[in-house]
């Protein structure tokens, strides 16, 4: 059984469904206002839900793909995963649904460059490369915002933390976003307890802007690597 390669214009990612597991998940740098990166950069090397064999036998996936959003539901004996996901260089544009009888462990492995962080000014965890943005105006090819990112729970709790690796005990029906961009660094009350049918509304209650860096209005400076 193959794997499912998704490739968009601004992320590329792989499916396996012998593992359910999500691989190389990739911006790509394609030329836009908002991108974070000017080549293929791997934002995660993996994002792994812990299953059983009984529970990975007999995938069967159910693809939706719409505009710029791709929706794959894998359904197998034990229970049911759905990952959603945006073509787009920044905002919220991937998640990870798992149901099954029980909670599901999913582990996320950032890629080779990037590493967690707490961010002095909402002292939550994001995700980047340090890399300082670059303005159009001191490079007309060589642009990109500042590469910033989160993990975004619902119905989650996180289990483990190191510079390069969290793991997530995911209730069924809960799941695990991601945020990347503006989006990972405001100031928010998170996600309510939703397990079907959830809408937006339940998953950001209120937003604030970072309280600004006189120096830099938005990106943190030099972050230091969790455990560095």
């Amino acid at each position: 059984q193959g794997v499912v390669k998704v490739t968009g214009v601004h992320t590329t990612f792989t499916i396996d469904p012998a593992t359910l597991g999500v691989y190389d998940y990739t911006l790509t740098g394609a030329p836009a206002p908002d991108r974070m990166v000017t080549s293929p950069t791997v934002v995660f090397q993996s994002k792994v839900p812990t299953l059983t064999a009984a529970q990975l036998a007999g995938p069967v996936l159910e693809l939706q793909v719409r505009d710029d959003t791709l929706v794959a539901l894998f359904r197998t004996a034990g229970g049911k995963l759905k990952v959603q996901a945006k073509d787009a260089p920044q905002g919220g544009i991937f998640q990870m649904e798992p149901e099954f009888a029980s909670n599901v462990t999913l582990t996320h492995t950032l890629g080779p460059t990037l590493f967690y962080f707490v961010n002095p000014f909402t002292g939550k965890v994001n995700f980047g490369n340090g890399v300082d943005a670059v303005s159009p105006a001191q490079s007309s090819t060589g642009y990109h915002q500042m590469l910033l990112g989160k993990d975004s729970p619902q119905v989650a709790t996180k289990t483990l933390q190191t510079g390069s690796v969290t793991t997530w005990s995911v209730t069924s029906g809960g799941r695990m976003g991601g945020v990347l961009g503006e989006d990972a660094i405001e100031l928010s009350q998170g996600a309510t307890n939703c397990t079907q049918d959830c809408q937006a509304q339940n998953r950001i209650h209120g937003s604030l802007p970072v309280p600004p860096d006189p120096t830099n209005p938005t990106n943190p400076t030099n972050p230091t690597p969790i455990g560095g």
